[in-house]
């Protein structure tokens, strides 16, 4: 049964949708999530990316604005999305990235921007390294979209955070599932991760600017630092 459930969209565009506009909104995310030829076939430059497109073109205007020193991204799989963010910031002239992921599939793009972390983002010894890294950039930004589950969103939240320097972002990616509207049968993962750390943090706020392409796999993940931590 469909239910009137958020989906994320900015509070303006949201009070204009009639309940059959959202619910068509939630057949098409599902539709889209549910096809093995839409985002897991995602590709930037031949290396997939498995995100969804209109979130790709957010993170370019992000980076634009923002112009972070220092990327940080858990979860690098392919390394697809790693180098979209190097290709921005090839043509901005400044940024890293640095990607942390437990495997390591050996087939990954090279870039002079990317540094590749095989590690889990949890581990201490690799989390202290990261955040020496972050004390010597200006501007960092995270990218967090690893493992899903609760627990382990809500710990990399945890940690990452402090690392974000004001007026920059923390994206918590796939936040869409557990029923947010797609995946119902995932189990608690990143958007109850996210309500939880927005109920004890108010120097994080979410951009509801970021979700005006209606089609986002990130409802409510596009965090932006509002004030110090």
């Amino acid at each position: 049964m469909l239910t009137d459930q958020p989906l994320g969209e900015p509070g303006a565009q949201r009070s204009q949708l009639g309940l059959r506009d959202r619910r068509a909104l939630r057949r098409f995310q599902r539709l889209y999530y549910d096809s093995a030829q839409t985002w897991q076939t995602t590709s930037w430059m031949g290396i997939p990316t498995q995100k969804c497109p209109t979130d790709m073109w957010i993170y370019q205007e992000i980076l634009f604005e923002v112009k972070p020193d220092l990327l940080i991204e858990t979860g690098t799989a392919y390394g697809g999305s790693a180098l979209f963010f190097a290709h921005i910031m090839d043509l901005m002239g400044k940024g890293r990235v640095t990607t942390v992921d437990i495997l390591d599939t050996g087939q990954r793009p090279t870039h002079p921007r990317i540094t590749y972390v095989q590690s889990s983002s949890t581990d201490p010894e690799t989390f202290t390294r990261l955040r020496q890294g972050a004390s010597e950039s200006g501007c960092v930004m995270v990218v967090l979209d690893s493992d899903h589950s609760a627990a382990h969103v809500a710990r990399e939240l945890e940690l990452y955070a402090d690392l974000v320097t004001p007026g920059s972002y923390l994206v918590v990616e796939d936040t869409n599932v557990n029923g947010h509207p797609v995946y119902s049968s995932f189990g608690p993962g990143p958007m109850e991760a996210v309500e939880e750390f927005l109920e004890k943090r108010s120097d994080f706020a979410v951009d509801p600017v970021r979700e005006r392409l209606y089609m986002t796999f990130n409802p409510r993940g596009f965090l932006k630092k509002v004030g110090p931590s």
